[in-house]
Parts: structure tokens; C-alpha cells; sequence
């Protein structure tokens, strides 16, 4: 069987999550998860990463960070997980669903001002399959109407816009480090802040509502309970089994990108006779290889598609049902404008399998039977 996915591991996650125990410091905020903070406030240049046991939590600090409040409405695409909505709803906010693109599936960027009330707080693009949104325009809408702006950048490690890191443009980013991802520690996700003067307050958010960052810095002789916050440090042997991979975090992209572009090369043919959709990778915009998806013409082709693959031992998967479409997302926000794109491409979508050390010959024997399939 050619599995969706398989969780990435380079070899020292053992040797790492054994040392983190012979330090009898488990819990949070060790060794290991400050070289996993360092690794990515270096690599992103950002001006602090504080690592969270999930990027839902990490978008809940974030919202948090922004004093989300009762009524307010956040922007944001129907097509995304519900973690996306689900961090600012909790604080009371409704949500303004926006249209997407057919090209990347990210927000609508022109759609976005149109969008803007008087109660609108925050914009929330999405990095989906790690290709950016058009964060200039985003940003320039976010100034004008004196907006906040935090990255999902769930999918977007290593990815960029322009040669700035996802997740470092907006107020904050958001990464996540699910077995899913392309570096994994299980369940995991990190804050990225870019303005120095709200690193101690996220400080204080993620411990609890305590200064305890600071007590352990020695700036305090005791730590206390400040403001409200709660527990949002990751266990060391999540952070451990981590950086392992941020170590590799070169040869697991490159590797990545030979999968991904190889699925390209093939099934380009099908591309050209109209019989599907391949990726979009806008000018300005590195990607990750994330995720290798194709687009059928419609729902009843992809799912005959799906079938065609399982019965070959070859996994696939569709992706987001829209949230607007969904029980809470009638509840909690609402659709600005007409849904042109989001609905139709949600159900063309089809995710192929993608992760590292994925077989050159695996990606060939998927690329042959989906040629088989629309021949």
C-alpha cells in the first residue's frame, strides 16, 4: 500500500527524547525546546518564536495577543481547518468568510476590503499547500483600516513571499508541527511575534498568566500570576522528537520538492489535454512541497477517482469541507460576498500522497494509474 502520509523521522528523535529524560526535565521549556525556539527565530528572522502544543493554540495566543473581543469580526477563508475559526470564536468574535482564488484556493485578496465593517478586528490569511497569499496587498488593506494580521502559516515552514518567511509579514504567525507536517513532533505548533513590545505578554499568556519567564531569567526573585492566560507549553519530549527534524530540515525539503516535482513532470500531460488542475506557484512565492493535490472536474469524478485509487492500495484524500457550509460556521459567522470558488474547489480537490522518503518509483506508480484512470 502507497500510504497519504507517513510521519516524518530522521533518526535522532530516540537519542534526543532519551537525553531530554536522562535531564529529568520533561515538562516544558527545557533544552530542547529552546534550541527548537532558536532554530526558528534564526531561520525565520523573526523576533521571537515561543514553541505551543498545537498551531490552534498557537492562533488562540494570537488572538489573545490581539484582545479579540465579543463582537468583533475577524476575516477570514471559508476553506480552512475549523482550529482557524474555532481561536477567535472562543474569544466571543464572528467570523466574515471571504471567497478564495481557483489558483492557489488562499483568500481573495481583493475581496478582503469589501469585507471591512466597523467591528472588524483581525484578517487571517491562510498559506495553503505553503504557497503564500498575496501578503503585500493584505498588509496594505491592514494599515489602512488599522487591522491586526495573523498568519496561519500551519503548512508554510520554510515557505516565503518574496524572500520574507510565512508567518513573519503579519503582527503574528502560526506553524504547525502535526504528524501531518513537513516537521512533526506529533502534536505541536509555534507563535511567531514580530513586534518586541508583545514578546512579554506572550510570555506571560503561555505560562499561565505568570511572569515565570521572567523568574527563571532571573529578572524576578518569585513569579506570580499577572494576567489571564493558560498552558501552552509543548512536553520536552515533543520538542525533542522535533529537533531532530529542524536539524534536517534542508534534506527533508529537498527531498519533498524531488517528490513534488516529479508528480509535476507527470501528470503535466494531463494538464495540457484539460483533463485536470495541477498546482499554482505564484511569481514571488517559495514553497514547501507540502502538499502534491491535483483537480478533477467535479465531485463525482474525484470521488470516482478516489475509488479507482483504492482499490490500487494508493491513498488519497480530499481536504476541507468549507466552514461556512458547516452547522457552526452558520452560527458563529457568515459568508461576505458570493462563494464563486470555494465550494467548487473544495470538491475538485484531490490530495495525493506526500512525505519524506516518499519513493521516486511510489510517485511514478501513482502518476501511471491516475493517467490509467482518465484514459
Amino acid at each position: 500500500m502507497i500510504k497519504f502520509n507517513i510521519p516524518p523521522c530522521t533518526g535522532k528523535e530516540t537519542e534526543y527524547i532519551a537525553q531530554a529524560i536522562a535531564d529529568h526535565k520533561i515538562c516544558g521549556d527545557g533544552r530542547f525546546t529552546e534550541k527548537c525556539n532558536k532554530w526558528i527565530e534564526g531561520h525565520t528572522r523573526t523576533q521571537k518564536a515561543l514553541l505551543t502544543t498545537s498551531c490552534t493554540h498557537a492562533t488562540e495566543m494570537a488572538a489573545l495577543l490581539c484582545d479579540i473581543q465579543p463582537g468583533d469580526e475577524v476575516i477570514m477563508p471559508s476553506y480552512t481547518f475549523v482550529s482557524t475559526a474555532n481561536a477567535f470564536v472562543l474569544h466571543g468574535a464572528s467570523i466574515v468568510f471571504v471567497d478564495i482564488r481557483p489558483d492557489t484556493l488562499n483568500i481573495d485578496e481583493t475581496l478582503i476590503e469589501a469585507a471591512v465593517t466597523p467591528r472588524t478586528k483581525a484578517i487571517v490569511p491562510v498559506h495553503y499547500a505553503g504557497i503564500s497569499c498575496e501578503m503585500d496587498k493584505i498588509m496594505e488593506i491592514a494599515k489602512k483600516y488599522n487591522l491586526k494580521v495573523i498568519e496561519d502559516a500551519a503548512q508554510g515552514v520554510m515557505s516565503e513571499y518574496k524572500g520574507r518567511p510565512l508567518g513573519t509579514i503579519g503582527d503574528f504567525g502560526c506553524f504547525s508541527f502535526h504528524e501531518t507536517k513537513n516537521y512533526s513532533s506529533g502534536e505541536g505548533g509555534c507563535l511567531l511575534i514580530r513586534d518586541k513590545e508583545m514578546i512579554e505578554k506572550a510570555e506571560i499568556i503561555r505560562e499561565k498568566g505568570t511572569n515565570r519567564s521572567k523568574f527563571f531569567r532571573g529578572q524576578v526573585d518569585k513569579y506570580t500570576w499577572v494576567s489571564a492566560g493558560s498552558s501552552y507549553l509543548p512536553s520536552e519530549l515533543n520538542a525533542a522528537y522535533l529537533y531532530a527534524q529542524l536539524e534536517q530540515a534542508q534534506i527533508i525539503y529537498d527531498d519533498r520538492m524531488r517528490s513534488w516535482e516529479l508528480y509535476y513532470k507527470y501528470l503535466s500531460p494531463l494538464k495540457e489535454k484539460g483533463a485536470l488542475s495541477l498546482p499554482v506557484v505564484p511569481d514571488g512565492c517559495k514553497h514547501n512541497a507540502h502538499m502534491f493535490y491535483i483537480k478533477a472536474a467535479d465531485l463525482k469524478e474525484r470521488t470516482a477517482l478516489i475509488e479507482y485509487l483504492r482499490k490500487l492500495d494508493i491513498c488519497t484524500v480530499f481536504h476541507y469541507i468549507p466552514l461556512h457550509s458547516a452547522p457552526a460556521g452558520s452560527q458563529y459567522g457568515r459568508f461576505c460576498g458570493e462563494d464563486i470558488y470555494t465550494t467548487k474547489e473544495s470538491e475538485r480537490l484531490l490530495r495525493l500522497p506526500m512525505y519524506y522518503g516518499l519513493k521516486q518509483e511510489d510517485v511514478r506508480f501513482v502518476c501511471e494509474k491516475i493517467i490509467e484512470f482518465y484514459q
